[in-house]
């Protein structure tokens, strides 16, 4: 891929995750698509969102996880009940995306 096919993904990437944060009532300060090691995602206090580059070669589906799995970081900062039952309100939850499976290095991936 060159780098403008890679510029285009990364545009298009980041108008979802626009489109999801006005869905989800949520304003991130900054989006970023970045190369990233460890993790696909993180979100920070300053309102920033940052992705890893790898994410624009997975699924939609699992795009649309980790994209929501971020911005509902805004409204509840941990993973727990209230979290949990926000993600199976708007992107449901499958078994195969357990929090151990979303290890970068992992690279699962789920099927839709």
């Amino acid at each position: 891929m060159n780098a403008k096919e890679h510029q285009q993904r990364a545009e298009h990437f980041k108008r979802r995750v626009h489109w999801w944060a006005r869905k989800l009532n949520v304003e991130p300060t900054q989006v970023r698509v970045q190369k990233m090691t460890r993790k696909w995602a993180s979100c920070s206090t300053k309102g920033w969102v940052s992705f890893s580059e790898d994410l624009l070669f997975q699924s939609r589906e699992f795009q649309k996880y980790v994209i929501v799995h971020e911005l509902l970081h805004f409204h509840v900062p941990n993973h727990g009940k209230l979290w949990k039952s926000l993600m199976r309100t708007y992107v449901g939850y499958h078994k195969k995306i357990e929090p151990r499976n979303l290890s970068l290095n992992s690279k699962i991936c789920p099927t839709p």
